[in-house]
């Protein structure tokens, strides 16, 4: 599986509206069939910042990054962009999805 996470910084005045405008990206993304999970999050402690958590079969990367979709949300996302996104990117991880954690059982 390939794992990535990603940091996104906002400018504060799109930063309200980025979950409608990294709608239709999110969605076909999702829709890709290499595709395992794919979600965003927004940030407690850092303003006008989003955290994007991905999952693809490890044969899947490169149909994504090469998508249609994907091309024109990078030439996009520079308009919305506060700062470069941190990416974490690692390939490789054992596992197909999420797993529970087992330290942590509702009482």
């Amino acid at each position: 599986m390939i794992f990535i996470a990603v940091k996104w910084t906002i400018k504060p005045e799109y930063a309200d509206r980025w979950p409608e405008l990294s709608k239709e990206f999110t969605e076909a993304t999702r829709s890709e069939p290499g595709n395992i999970f794919f979600e965003w999050s927004k940030s407690l402690e850092e303003e006008n910042t989003y955290q994007l958590v991905e999952a693809f079969q490890d044969d899947a990367g490169g149909d994504h990054v090469n998508s249609d979709h994907f091309k024109k949300f990078v030439a996009e996302a520079p308009d919305y962009v506060a700062s470069t996104p941190k990416i974490v990117s690692v390939q490789g991880v054992d596992g197909n999805g999420w797993g529970e954690m087992g330290e942590v059982q509702p009482r």
